[in-house]
């Protein structure tokens, strides 16, 4: 009997030890991770993350902090030579550093004008102290491609790549490519570079390297090249050594589309009669850019009651070209203009259903339909420079051909 009693003693005291056990909780505490921004730790301070709003000016915002005995005027004088106080503009950041003492003293003002640089004022000494930095930037390589499934932009915006490249992209293949006839199912290569501030954060596109795309059931390539290194002037050339610029553009505006065609005969959608069509309309958003095809002179600009405000470019004894119903032109007759310029917008003034150029073009002072001629061409690189040129291409149409299988 008194050994059964010490064994259930026993046992109660192991189980009673393991319940103990089971409540004893390990805490692990560790050392908190340190945010340094700009160059200064924010743990060391209070923090204030603001933007520039209308009517605030350096001074203003300083003196809603605790400055001390400092005067704007000084402070303003101290810092002229580093940084311009008047520079400031409306809804860019800003962040005030104070200390973490009951004073909750102004210590540091900064200022970003751009994702990439900043200018700190330093209030800590007697003297204020202004400074200039530039946050420092990494290049990283990357390679997209494979078949369109919708338009340039959508497809790049699925791929995380700013918007901007769309434009570029349109801007290095104008004269080739019509960007409205690209088809679902189109292949596509791009190999370019990318910034990213700090090492993490996306700054957008730095260069295009190479790219290829599928139009028509051809393959059009394009490689930037330098035919003189040292003025930095870039051209793209396909994969012979062919200039990709040529004489017209093949658009007058980007990223739209066809609504009409030219031709013999047409019903008029707003006179209600068949007639002639002699030019390509192009539908896009009111304000839109017009630019001209080629480089010229201009030969005309007015209104008509059917073709609304207007420009007519000569570009030389051969071929002119025309705009009809912009909304607002921004050249004027005997202005010298240059291929690609903006000469006006897009409207629907004059006889027209919605907004949208209708572009004409004249051969030998003949209107034909633009989309059919056979314009002239660029040059091609020739002697050293087409030698140095294929050299330089060969391991990025490697590697272009290797994204598209071709």
């Amino acid at each position: 009997m008194k050994k059964a009693f010490v064994l259930i003693i026993l046992l109660f005291s192991i189980f009673s030890c393991n319940k103990t056990a089971e409540k004893v909780e390990i805490k692990v505490t560790k050392p908190k991770t340190k945010k340094v921004e700009f160059g200064f730790n924010y743990a060391d301070f209070n923090v204030l993350h603001d933007t520039i709003k209308k009517g605030d000016s350096f001074g203003s915002i300083i003196q809603r902090q605790n400055i001390g005995d400092k005067k704007i005027y000084d402070v303003v004088e101290q810092i002229k030579d580093s940084f311009n106080v008047r520079s400031i503009r409306y809804h860019k950041p800003y962040t005030i550093l104070r200390s973490k003492n009951k004073t909750n003293k102004l210590q540091v003002f900064i200022y970003q004008p751009d994702a990439l640089t900043y200018y700190v004022v330093d209030f800590r000494d007697s003297i204020a102290k202004a400074y200039k930095k530039v946050k420092p930037v990494t290049l990283k390589r990357k390679i997209i491609g494979g078949v369109l499934k919708s338009s340039l932009s959508e497809t790049l915006g699925n791929e995380s790549v700013e918007a901007a490249l769309a434009s570029r992209i349109t801007k290095v293949f104008s004269w080739s490519i019509d960007f409205f006839k690209l088809k679902k199912g189109d292949r596509y290569g791009l190999i370019f570079t990318e910034r990213f501030i700090n090492g993490k954060t996306y700054d957008g596109v730095e260069d295009l390297e190479a790219a290829f795309f599928e139009y028509k059931g051809k393959i059009i390539y394009a490689f930037p090249f330098k035919k003189d290194t040292l003025s930095g002037k870039v051209e793209y050339y396909d994969d012979q050594g062919k200039t990709l610029k040529n004489f017209f553009l093949k658009t007058p505006i980007k990223f739209s589309r066809i609504t009409s065609r030219f031709t013999a005969n047409r019903f008029h959608p707003v006179q209600h009669t068949w007639k002639a069509h002699k030019g390509t309309d192009y539908a896009a958003p009111t304000g839109t850019p017009i630019s001209t095809t080629a480089s010229g002179v201009v030969e005309a600009t007015g209104y008509t009651a059917g073709n609304g405000n207007f420009v007519k470019v000569k570009h030389n004894g051969t071929y002119s070209t025309q705009y009809l119903h912009m909304s607002r032109i921004l050249v004027k007759r005997g202005q010298r203009v240059t291929q690609g310029q903006t000469i006006g917008l897009v409207g629907s003034t004059g006889l027209a259903t919605g907004p949208h150029v209708c572009y004409r073009f004249w051969q030998n002072g003949v209107q034909v339909d633009a989309l059919r001629l056979n314009l002239p061409t660029g040059e091609s690189l020739t002697g050293n420079d087409r030698t140095r040129f294929m050299a330089q291409i060969e391991p990025l149409k490697r590697e272009l051909d290797s994204i598209g299988n071709l």
